[in-house]
């Protein structure tokens, strides 16, 4: 057979497929009402087993595999199917509709935000880009941005969660697990770090460096360069140069920003110290209730995967079915579960999507773990 024959034999052959399958879909509606009747889980692993080893024996070892995939995937077609024939109203459908509509067209310029370290923190400078006139409750940790808003005692919070050249802040990620939020707006920030000293203070003259983990992860090259320097972390970049600012010590310095050293009085006697100028810090904008603003089309979740071969991938290939591109996947450990995770997914999309939120629906009633964080635009 040529090329152009055997493209007309896999178009006859992918015609009897389809045909198959919706045959196939028309049954699974068939047994999903039965089982809506008779009080039954959608989930029957013992036949699903059954049916791959059926399948692995009759295809052999050369396509065995193969066939193992697309039956798997079929597997999970079907449960969606038979999820969604079966589900009543869904809640998060209702509570996207609810916010869509209830949500201001402009996002506030004054509320009362909640940011973790003192005046001229990174996220005091990102607060100021999410809200022009915000009144910032400074708290000590990330949990305690993350109390503030879930008590309502703020009406927002801001929090770091990732760096383009030190990665996941991944106290926000393990924290996210518990506590109610929503993000509804995120920003992506150019940071840009100083050494600041007391005046008068020469580099030579320095023996401890104090920051932030992830700032002096930032600036690991520049702290190699020193010979004999102790390094010290501390809660926030901006609380470092306060330190420095109240410390009687000459010989001690602060990774933190210029806006730090004007407020606390500091010199700086070294630029750009970050391992490369292309360093940005990812911000988010937590709320206790659901907004949704217009032309948001970022969407975030926090999804956990059964530990069996293919888990993930079949949910990956949900998003991939509909054209959705994820540009964020981060795993946590569950603790107390050995070699389990959680995932958080951001994808671009939007909830006036209808099939997007059918996705979520879908995802929504399966019997894993799952959290819409929010649908929103990074700015």
């Amino acid at each position: 057979m040529n090329l152009e024959e055997c493209r007309a034999r896999i178009n006859t052959i992918d015609d009897e497929m389809l045909k198959l399958f919706i045959d196939r879909m028309k049954m699974a509606n068939e047994v999903a009402k039965y089982k809506a009747e008779h009080h039954l889980a959608t989930l029957n692993p013992k036949r699903e087993r059954d049916i791959l080893l059926r399948i692995s024996e009759q295809t052999g070892d050369e396509l065995g595999g193969y066939a193992r995939v697309l039956f798997s995937t079929l597997f999970d077609l079907s449960r969606s199917y038979q999820r969604r024939i079966n589900a009543g109203p869904s809640p998060l459908a209702g509570e996207i509709a609810a916010a869509l509509e209830h949500t201001p067209e402009l996002f506030p310029s004054r509320a009362t935000v909640a940011c973790q370290g003192v005046d001229g923190a990174y996220s005091q400078l990102a607060c100021d880009k999410f809200i022009k006139l915000a009144d910032i409750v400074y708290v000590k940790s990330f949990e305690g941005v993350f109390q503030a808003v879930e008590q309502g005692l703020c009406d927002y919070g801001v929090l770091p969660i990732e760096n383009s050249l030190y990665g996941t802040v991944g106290a926000v990620y393990d924290l996210m697990r518990n506590y109610k939020f929503h993000i509804v707006r995120s920003l992506k920030m150019h940071v840009s770090h100083a050494l600041l000293v007391k005046p008068g203070t020469k580099l030579s003259d320095v023996r401890e460096i104090i920051s932030h983990d992830q700032a002096l992860g930032q600036c690991s090259r520049f702290i190699k360069s020193l010979k004999d320097v102790k390094v010290t972390i501390c809660e926030n970049t901006a609380i470092a140069a306060k330190m420095v600012s109240e410390s009687g010590n000459g010989h001690v310095a602060a990774i933190s920003s210029h806006r730090c050293a004007e407020l606390y009085g500091l010199e700086s006697i070294a630029e750009s110290i970050q391992n490369n100028d292309h360093n940005y810090t990812r911000f988010i904008c937590i709320s206790r209730k659901l907004e949704i603003y217009p032309g948001s089309n970022r969407v975030s979740l926090i999804v956990s995967a059964p530990h069996r071969p293919g888990a993930l991938y079949n949910m990956m290939a949900k998003f991939a079915s509909l054209g959705l591109n994820l540009t964020k996947l981060e795993s946590r450990p569950i603790p107390g579960r050995d070699f389990e995770f959680l995932f958080y997914f951001d994808l671009e999309a939007t909830v006036r999507s209808k099939e997007v939120v059918e996705l979520l629906n879908d995802l929504a009633s399966g019997p894993d773990l799952f959290v819409f964080l929010g649908c929103y635009t990074e700015v």
